[in-house]
């Protein structure tokens, strides 16, 4: 067996996101500045990115710091057989994660020797899987050691889309988006997979008597959809709490 370590690049870095570990710092350390805590910590946090598949790699790469990944936990869940392998060249071609990784890199800073991660990548899937999942991964959530960190975009709306829905009775087609998404946020339960295996995890833990709140923190939209010609995609934040 190879003991070659196997490191996730952040291939997005120079594009997405800047490339430099000072600058990257400092524009985190300037946004991070700017946000309002919550009463008390939040278990698992729904924020945007700009099958279930899961990647087996040791280390994931950010310009500030290399992150692990939890080999332990990783066992754990390659063992149940209701995972797959994708490819470092698929996992490197995806953003998703990694636009998270240099927030959870800064945010955690002062622990960066004692915390690990586990990269989940989801696909299209239905109810019962989502279910399925979603009480898997409750036995995760229910530790509060744990920390869930859900990366989603929601509307993407545009003729490069394939979607360009439009209820006129809302105004602009900006304000019918806002609307459709705003029904999206509060429909239980969500219509995004990776919202969904979330929220299957809560009514699993609720089922079992674990109080806990879930609150959307802030919306926005990449642009202002007036014409057929425009497109946009939607965001949305949240955070969890147990009590």
């Amino acid at each position: 067996m190879s003991n070659r370590v196997v490191c996730r690049e952040a291939s997005h870095a120079g594009s997405w996101y800047t490339a430099s570990g000072p600058q990257l710092n400092a524009q985190l350390e300037g946004w991070l500045s700017q946000v309002q805590s919550t009463k008390r910590p939040a278990r698992a946090i729904i924020a945007p990115h700009a099958g279930y598949t899961y990647c087996g790699v040791d280390i994931y790469r950010t310009p500030l710091y290399d992150l692990r990944i939890d080999q332990k936990i990783y066992g754990e869940l390659w063992k149940t057989g209701m995972f797959e392998r994708m490819s470092l060249q698929t996992d490197e071609d995806e953003h998703s994660i990694e636009m998270h990784l240099p927030y959870t890199a800064k945010a955690l800073e002062s622990h960066k020797d004692e915390f690990t991660v586990i990269p989940v990548l989801v696909g299209a899937l239905s109810e019962s899987k989502e279910q399925e999942f979603g009480k898997l991964f409750s036995k995760y959530l229910a530790d509060p050691s744990n920390l869930f960190v859900v990366s989603s975009d929601f509307c993407q709306w545009g003729q490069r889309f394939r979607y360009t829905y439009y209820d006129e009775s809302q105004g602009e087609i900006y304000r019918s988006i806002e609307h459709l998404d705003k029904m999206g946020l509060i429909k239980k339960p969500p219509t995004f997979s990776e919202c969904s295996v979330f929220y299957m995890a809560i009514t699993e833990l609720q089922k079992n008597g674990m109080n806990m709140s879930f609150s959307f923190l802030n919306y926005a939209q990449s642009s202002q959809c007036r014409n057929w010609q425009d497109s946009s995609v939607s965001y949305a934040a949240g955070a969890l709490t147990v009590h």
